[in-house]
């Protein structure tokens, strides 16, 4: 694979891993909001329900005798205080379960956001570690490249230097006959002259 798309695909993944991390973080947030948003809206109502149950029981206790006299109507108060205080147990731990739930998924997305944390980190450290092999690969193969040009160039240059060293001594052969033939016709010359 050449260094150009592992470096791309390494920063692909790398991104990949960044988006899911943002995503996730997002989620677990609007969990979280959500969660607490319904808590809020829930608890002034089972606070003042209470509150309203507490304030009709002792009026209820006092209207006690009227509420004998009117018969069916005080049983039908009666059952629709009873049904209001079964909505309230039963609310109760359906909210708190519903708190715990929220509480229970924020944590499990803090707990996944931590683990893809921990595999960018992970990713990073390995890709920095493949990419600092490769440096040393190519710096490596640089080396030896320059190392066979060196040696090429001596294996070139020896026999060109050797048959350089043969014509330098074939021309000074060349033009040490070629003098001689002259300065022998140059001293036959001087020799005809005094004759």
């Amino acid at each position: 694979m050449p260094d150009d798309v592992f470096r791309i695909v390494i920063a692909a993944a790398v991104a990949l891993a960044c988006l899911a991390f943002v995503v996730q973080a997002g989620v677990s947030i609007a969990l979280y909001r959500v969660a607490r948003q319904m808590h809020a809206k829930i608890s002034p109502l089972v606070e003042s329900s209470e509150a309203l149950v507490a304030k009709a029981g002792p009026v209820v206790e006092q209207m006690g005798p009227v509420f004998q006299k009117a018969g069916p109507a005080v049983d039908k108060v009666n059952q629709i205080l009873a049904t209001t205080q079964h909505i309230l147990d039963d609310t109760r731990p359906r909210i708190a379960e519903i708190a715990t739930e929220a509480a229970a998924i924020a944590k499990s997305g803090r707990h996944q956001v931590e683990r893809l944390g921990n595999l960018v980190y992970d990713a990073s450290d390995r890709a920095k570690e493949r990419l600092d092999q490769i440096e040393h690969s190519v710096d490596s193969t640089i080396e030896q490249v320059e190392q066979v040009g060196d040696a090429m160039k001596r294996a070139v240059m020896r026999p060109v230097r050797e048959v350089n060293g043969v014509a330098a001594g074939i021309s000074a052969a060349v033009s040490s006959l070629v003098r001689r033939k002259s300065s022998v016709d140059s001293a036959t010359q001087d020799e005809e002259m005094f004759i």
